[in-house]
């Protein structure tokens, strides 16, 4: 039964303040768990702010010999502070910290679970987080490595919260935060998932963090990010893929770093997916020209070497070939020079796919072709396959898709820069599929 606001302003009292300092002072450890049992239910039913003088008892009470003692009026004070019932500045200058702060070294899991959350809260503004910086930080950190995905969740909370201060978030590097928080990623809790993501999102921001990001072995850091992007959890997919971002910004090594882990990784995708968003969509639109950044990074590192050469493997599926295609297509769209790089092996390749029953792959595969630059060296390339494309460009024209129609057109005027090729082109059926796609356009108009 909840009490009326009334009824609750008449309990506090300096009667009842007295009884529950009494019962909190008590050496009987029966009268301790009454005295927190009495602060949990307030911190459940109350309607009006708990005052000050009420707060003695409760620092007295953590101070307690008696873990459930502890344990009820740590949950009962995380309650009253998650709703606003006590004043947090006046929760911080009693010294709610230290008792705290040994309940993070208890081996009991909902001991460290409650005093997490409450420092959790405490850490909620830059005044609160600026008292947790002496001793708060490497306790957290002890506890993100608990084998408890409860107490992994609460800390790395509390950790997201102190990551928003460019201060703190220098003290938690210096305090071995990043080694902690980078596992993290691979927790089988997508809650700490998303937390340690969002920390780390936080600490990436200040460029001056980037080395000791990725300087964790064997590119952990990206792997676990591109992982991550794959996550069916759309927050944390998000969350990665910002953090990639971010640390795109650190410019050319880091597009190294990608060809690394791409040329090592059995699934490739979401580093191509990565590629295709950093391209395409500069983090929060506030630098135009960072797409093109990182496309000319591409090409200046190895990346590019690293996208032909998964062109090229036979191993790879139908997905992880829609993203490469579609990555390189980009790459040409933008003006870039792929064409120089592209070997025989490789054209081949682009004419095989162009025949897979997969619409958008084939589609992407001749979106290449059509871009590739009329040079001596690519014209020779082509010419074993010019009875192959013809086939393939055919079907594209009999497509009722009209972007297909299209396609073939531009790759036609590409491709009879090829003196051979516009001789072939004018023995084969593909000037009456023309005649037939223009006369269906000229009706349609």
């Amino acid at each position: 039964m909840f009490l009326l606001s009334d009824a609750q302003t008449q309990l506090f009292n300096r009667e009842n303040l007295q009884a529950l300092n009494r019962l909190a002072n008590s050496e009987n450890t029966e009268e301790q768990r009454m005295a927190a049992l009495c602060y949990l239910h307030l911190s459940l039913h109350l309607k009006i702010s708990l005052p000050d003088d009420f707060l003695e008892p409760v620092m007295t009470l953590l101070l307690s010999h008696d873990l459930d003692v502890q344990k009820t009026i740590c949950l009962s004070l995380v309650n009253l502070l998650v709703k606003n019932k006590v004043c947090r500045e006046s929760v911080i200058e009693m010294g709610v910290l230290v008792p705290m702060l040994e309940l993070f070294q208890s081996c009991d899991v909902a001991a460290q679970c409650h005093s997490c959350a409450c420092v959790t809260v405490l850490a909620s503004s830059e005044l609160k987080r600026e008292a947790l910086l002496v001793d708060g930080v490497r306790p957290l950190l002890a506890l993100a490595k608990s084998y408890s995905s409860g107490v992994q969740r609460n800390a790395t909370w509390a950790l997201l919260h102190l990551t928003q201060s460019g201060k703190i978030a220098q003290i938690m590097c210096q305090a071995g935060a990043i080694p902690v928080l980078v596992p993290l990623l691979q927790s089988s809790d997508s809650e700490v998932q998303f937390y340690s993501c969002s920390a780390l999102c936080n600490i990436a921001a200040f460029q001056e963090h980037h080395s000791k990001l990725l300087s964790i072995g064997g590119h952990f850091l990206l792997k676990s990010l591109l992982t991550l992007m794959s996550s069916s959890v759309e927050r944390n997919s998000s969350q990665a893929c910002k953090c990639l971002q971010t640390l795109s910004h650190n410019g050319n090594s880091n597009s190294s770093a990608l060809q690394s882990v791409l040329m090592k990784s059995s699934s490739p995708e979401p580093a191509l997916s990565l590629l295709s968003v950093l391209s395409a969509h500069p983090p929060n639109n506030v630098r135009p020209v960072t797409g093109c950044k990182v496309r000319r990074a591409v090409l200046e590192s190895q990346c590019l070497s690293g996208l032909l050469e998964a062109l090229q493997s036979p191993a790879q599926s139908d997905e992880t070939l829609l993203h490469v295609t579609s990555y390189l297509n980009q790459l040409m769209t933008s003006g870039q020079n792929v064409s120089a790089e592209i070997t025989s092996d490789q054209v081949w390749r682009l004419v095989e796919l162009s025949g897979q029953r997969n619409p958008q792959l084939s589609y992407n595969s001749v979106a290449i072709i059509s871009k590739l630059e009329m040079t001596d060296e690519n014209v020779l390339l082509l010419k074993p396959h010019h009875s192959s494309v013809l086939d393939r460009l055919i079907l594209f024209l009999r497509e009722e898709d009209v972007k297909f129609h299209h396609l073939a057109m531009v790759a036609i005027a590409n491709l009879k820069k090829d003196e051979e090729f516009l001789l072939l082109l004018g023995k084969s059926e593909i000037k009456e599929q023309l005649k037939k796609v223009l006369g269906q356009r000229t009706h349609q108009l």
